[in-house]
Parts: C-alpha cells; structure tokens; sequence
C-alpha cells in the first residue's frame, strides 16, 4: 500500500469510520502503538434511543491512562456493561427491520469475555466488514509514527467532540426519527439494522 492512511481502532465505530474508510477504498492501517487517549470512540459507541443520542460506555482496567498502549488496555468487567449494552441495543432496535438478521451473531460479542479492548473491538470490526462484504486490506503499525499527511491521519479525526471533522453522511430511515428527526453518524450498527444489505449504499 502506498503512503496509506492509519486509522484507530473503535467500539462498533460510527458512519463516518466507515464513510472514511471507503474514501480510501478500505486499505488503511490500524494504530496499535498509541497511548489510549480518554473520552474517545475508542471504548465508547453512539446509538439512537427513544431520547436521543444514548453513549455506552466500555469500561476498562482502572490505570489505563495515556502512557498505557492502546493494545494493552484490559477491559473491565467489575459490572455487567455487557448485559446492559446488549439490552440497550435490544431495546433500542428491536422493531428495526434487520434486528433479527444479526441478532444471533451481534450477540456473541456480549456473552464472550475478552482481556483486551483492543482484540475485542478488532474481532467486532472484522464482523462488521464481513456484514459489509468488504474484504478490507489492513495492517497494523509496529511503532507510534507522528509524522503523517494529514488527509491520512485518523486518528485525531471522527471525534464525537468535533463533529466539524465528521463525514456527512446520507440520511437513512431510522426507528425514532419521527420524534427527533435523524440523527447522523450514530453507531454502524444503527444503519446495519435499519438499512441491513443496502447499509454500503450509505457509506
């Protein structure tokens, strides 16, 4: 891959990951060797709940600050965060047309345990690519490189703080828009449930 752009690695990542990564027909590489920043896509995912914008949060290990590398951040499972993002998800898009279609195998990611954040949210990714029938073509880095183009560097971008940097995205039915109208760049899954095979249309 020539001079490709390097992409951090989310929680069931937002439209814009995706509208991004088919920017750059899906060759990327993933950053493994930066410190874990707080407050980011990282552990967090967005989706559409009857009041609105609904964050959930992963949590992880207490002293996974930023010099700890994003590879070696552990999950925490002090609480059931996994139970209660499944019956987020449930309760948020069960009356969504393609719920059912990836029900079964979404829910694998939230009975199965997984010491790292990073293997966790890499497993997901690569479910979501294969719902998209996009063979992406992917590495990861070796070593924290600072010095990148920026129309290639991702890794600051496609923050829920600075929706300046997010991608438009073309708006798509979702289940409660006819109380707040749509809602852009929620989860990926949120336009996987609602548009199912067509979701690659969007992006």
């Amino acid at each position: 891959m020539h001079n490709p752009a390097i992409f951090p690695l989310f929680y069931l990542p937002p439209v814009s990951y995706f509208s991004a990564l088919n920017a750059h027909n899906y060759e990327f590489i993933l950053e493994k060797e930066e410190h874990f920043p707080k407050q980011t896509y990282r552990n967090r995912t967005r989706i559409y709940s009857p009041n609105g914008a609904l964050d959930l949060f992963l949590p992880v290990i207490k002293g996974s600050k930023y010099h700890t590398k994003v590879k070696d951040v552990k999950i925490s499972y002090d609480f059931k965060w996994q139970r209660l993002h499944w019956l987020s998800l449930e309760s948020c898009y069960r009356n969504s047309a393609y719920f059912e279609y990836y029900e079964d195998e979404l829910a694998v990611f939230y009975h199965k345990k997984f010491e790292f954040l990073f293997d966790y949210n890499l497993e997901i990714l690569q479910w979501i690519f294969k719902q998209l029938k996009k063979p992406a073509d992917f590495n990861f880095t070796t070593a924290y490189v600072k010095e990148i183009a920026p129309e290639n560097d991702y890794r600051l971008k496609l923050h829920f703080k600075e929706p300046e940097l997010i991608t438009p995205a073309k708006p798509y039915f979702q289940v409660f828009e006819d109380r707040m109208g749509f809602m852009p760049n929620m989860s990926i899954v949120d336009l996987l449930f609602n548009q199912g095979p067509q979701t690659k249309n969007y992006l």
